[in-house]
């Protein structure tokens, strides 16, 4: 994994630019869930495109974006806004597991200079929405979510429990959380669609 410091990407609208940081600094000063449905409702559609523009099923990309977001849960007190934009941490963090799995599956060396694996981030939406129809969105999109989901998605994102982790608590197969997971995912992603 490069060991690098994230560089900053193209111009991006700087409230949102802003608003995208503030929410990576509530996640690591309170561990404000709010704000990481937020980012996560923001950053793991692109995520996940980015994983996907570079081959494999949508199912994997769909793996690695979530994979993705929850690093970003668990290093978010190494965010620092001085040094790199939220958008270019969270698609570093992207682009270094992308590698980490390619080299796994590989079981090759990478040039990290290759043209390949320079991030091309989407820009950022230009709407800027008010914090406060934002987190009555996100509470009433976890509010509509069944039961058996939410709770799968409260133990991976909020307590940090891998899927393995899951399954074993919940006593339920591997496959089911991670079906119901994506489920859920997709519900929370449509009953955010503002948010973006």
């Amino acid at each position: 994994m490069s060991g690098t410091t994230p560089r900053r990407t193209g111009p991006a609208d700087p409230v949102e630019a802003k608003r995208c940081a503030d929410w990576i600094v509530a996640i690591a000063a309170t561990r404000d869930r709010e704000a990481f449905a937020k980012l996560f409702a923001h950053f793991a559609p692109r995520v996940k495109a980015y994983m996907f523009r570079f081959g494999g099923s949508p199912e994997t990309a769909e793996e690695m974006a979530q994979e993705a977001m929850m690093q970003v849960w668990r290093k978010a007190h190494l965010f620092d806004p001085a040094k790199a934009a939220a958008s270019t941490w969270i698609f570093t963090i992207a682009r270094n597991l992308r590698i980490d799995r390619f080299r796994q599956r590989k079981h090759i060396e990478m040039d990290d200079s290759d043209p390949t694996l320079i991030i091309d981030e989407d820009p950022l939406a230009d709407d800027v929405v008010n914090r406060n129809q934002e987190a009555v969105l996100v509470k009433a999109a976890m509010e509509e979510l069944p039961p058996d989901q939410k709770v799968v998605v409260e133990l991976s994102f909020f307590e940090d429990c891998s899927h393995s982790e899951i399954a074993e608590r919940l006593d339920i197969p591997l496959g089911t959380v991670k079906s119901r997971l994506r489920l859920a995912l997709g519900k929370l992603r449509g009953g955010l669609e503002g948010v973006e």
